[in-house]
């Protein structure tokens, strides 16, 4: 305790305050020694009753210097009497369930009750015994759930588990195994449910790395399979806390790097190595060997470990001084992740998680992007054999990941972030087998609700097409026996583009496409439909299908016409008005207007050549 607090306990005067609290003591020891437990279990309610009128006296006018004192001297006396050395262990062992909870308020008022409230259970936990007071520490944090304001008040349970676990001889891994989930939960509610200061998320996160170091002593203790288990445990735990303190503690914040340098090193002693959690980390599988049946019941708390495993790398990639500390070279992991496809998209699946954690901060999801960016450049091998089909069981995940990547695109705060976001977004496609490249860019189609984003897909699309044309050219360029006319297929070149295209300008629920709202993506939707129309035209080909007559009449009664019926109405109805909303949809249509048209007579055209 510091000589502050002991400073302010020498000089205290006989109040009230200390009389009221000394009588309701005095008569809860008389009644335990009697052997009267249903009245001293009812003097001990009225003992808590007490300390909460007081802590509401106090939180209910903050700026009473005179109510914070008399908290003070409350919450002195309790401390006094706890450390008597006379006192009765079952009057300790009556007051123990209770009191930690109700000390621990106290700390909500000022932090110089922070001291008082931790030495006290440091107390019942000496008299006690850590297993007992195990089980009330976690009922303590439990508890956090109806206070307003929690994260002050969980600091001194969570300082008390810290001793706890470190003071436990026997069954140690089944004892934190038990307090695992509850001390996950607290960790969570409070760094990304609530609205806490830094400052005292810092306290919070202090005790919890505190609890991280006490699990990694107990783990120097053990051997064989006790040991393993523990370390399994104790990596689950430091990737949760990495997440949650990346994601509440602001990136520049003064003990944020402290932590992370903590947790790095302890997850270094667990051996999770920054490849083997970019790579094979497998959190329900960790889970399975740790908690075997019960697992279920334990993913809950473990949310974020995830994340963690991308964010303990990208903080390596943040600070030289945190890849030294868990002992990695990041310039090798980068190499082989360029040169291994299948470890590639595993890496791309996990940092995804970064890119999608809403309370991230933009600093951390800028390295996640730039780290993207180095492994997924045209220089990087792509070896996949397309015939295989054990890389089809990636695709979910890589699918996933470039809808992170569009989120990216469509909400980073600055421009060369976004720039940067949209290289990442070709490279990942670029990776992902061709065979498969249409599928993805369909589903991510269908699964945008950006007009801007689903233009972008499109012109992908397109120049996939273009890609193919011109690549086909050149095979025959160097072989003469292949017909001009026929350039050889590929999965881009079939009727779905078609089907994409009709999926924009006709929306599959009915009703006219929304304007100007969704120019962007119908004016992309129209130049692949013509860019398909007139290449298949020049190719004399008909791999789409667009050319027959059949999709020629569908496209013109059901896309074009009903589409130039609605932006001939919009147009002139804008070219009525004169403010600004109107002004701006007419330059917005425009161009859409003139590939429209394009595209009508186009159609029409072909159509007079099918009679």
């Amino acid at each position: 305790m510091s000589v502050s607090v002991e400073r302010e306990i020498a000089s205290f005067r006989d109040s009230e305050i200390r009389n009221n609290l000394r009588r309701v003591l005095e008569s809860c020891s008389k009644l335990v020694e009697a052997g009267d437990f249903h009245e001293s279990e009812n003097t001990v309610s009225e003992l808590i009753k007490f300390l909460d009128s007081v802590y509401d006296g106090a939180v209910s006018d903050p700026d009473s210097e005179r109510a914070e004192n008399e908290a003070f001297e409350a919450i002195s006396e309790i401390h006094r009497y706890i450390c008597s050395p006379s006192l009765d262990q079952e009057v300790v062992d009556a007051l123990s369930f209770e009191l930690p909870k109700a000390v621990s308020k106290f700390v909500r008022i000022s932090s110089r009750f922070l001291d008082m409230a931790t030495s006290i259970i440091d107390h019942f936990i000496v008299k006690c015994g850590p297993r007992d007071m195990l089980s009330i520490l976690c009922n303590a944090l439990g508890y956090s759930s109806k206070i307003t304001k929690a994260a002050s008040y969980i600091v001194p349970p969570l300082s008390g588990i810290s001793k706890v676990f470190i003071s436990i001889q026997r069954r140690q891994f089944e004892q934190v195994k038990e307090a695992f989930p509850i001390i996950l939960n607290v960790l969570k509610v409070v760094s990304l449910e609530s609205e806490e200061e830094e400052e005292e998320l810092e306290d919070v996160f202090d005790r919890a790395v505190g609890i991280a170091n006490s699990i990694c002593e107990v783990c120097n203790k053990l051997e064989g399979d006790a040991k393993e288990k523990l370390q399994s445990l104790l990596g689950l735990y430091v990737l949760q806390c990495m997440a949650l303190i990346s994601a509440s503690l602001g990136y520049k914040a003064s003990r944020c790097h402290s932590f992370v340098l903590q947790l790095s090193q302890i997850s270094s002693y667990c051996g999770l190595s920054y490849l083997s959690l970019l790579t094979t980390y497998e959190v329900e599988t960790v889970a399975g060997s740790i908690f075997g049946e019960d697992k279920d019941q334990y993913m809950g708390f473990l949310s974020h470990v995830k994340h963690g495993a991308a964010l303990s790398v990208i903080w390596g990639l943040v600070s030289e001084e945190v890849a030294y500390t868990a002992k990695e070279n990041l310039t090798a992991i980068k190499d082989e992740l360029c040169n291994n496809q299948t470890k590639r998209w595993q890496a791309i699946g996990t940092l995804k998680q970064v890119l999608s954690f809403v309370n991230l901060p933009w600093e951390l999801k800028k390295h996640a992007i730039d780290f993207l960016l180095c492994i997924t450049d045209g220089s990087i091998s792509r070896n996949c054999n397309e015939e295989h089909s054990e890389w089809s069981s990636y695709m979910p995940s890589l699918f996933s990941a470039l809808q992170a990547v569009k989120m990216a695109i469509m909400h980073a705060p600055e421009p060369e972030l976004r720039k940067k976001s949209f290289a990442v977004l070709k490279g990942v496609l670029d990776d992902i087998p061709i065979s498969q490249r249409l599928d993805i860019l369909k589903a991510l189609i269908t699964n945008t609700d950006s007009s801007s984003m689903i233009a972008i897909f499109i012109d992908l699309i397109r120049k996939e097409m273009h890609t193919a044309i011109c690549n086909s050219r050149s095979i025959v360029k160097d072989a003469p026996q292949i017909e001009n006319k026929a350039f050889p297929d590929t999965p881009f070149w079939n009727p779905e583009v078609i089907e994409l295209a009709e999926l924009v300008l006709r929306p599959p629920q009915g009703g006219p496409p929304i304007l100007p709202e969704q120019s962007d993506a119908m004016l992309s939707a129209l130049n692949l439909y013509r860019f398909v129309l007139m290449t298949e035209s020049a190719e004399k080909t008909n791999f789409t299908g667009v050319l027959s007559r059949n999709n020629l009449l569908k496209a013109y009664n059901e896309w074009l016409l009903p589409l130039r019926t609605l932006v001939t109405g919009i147009m002139a109805e804008s070219k009525s008005d004169y403010d600004e909303f109107s002004v701006d949809t007419v330059c917005t249509l425009n161009p859409l207007e003139l590939v429209l048209y394009r595209c009508i007579e186009l159609v029409e055209e072909k159509l007079k050549q099918s009679t």
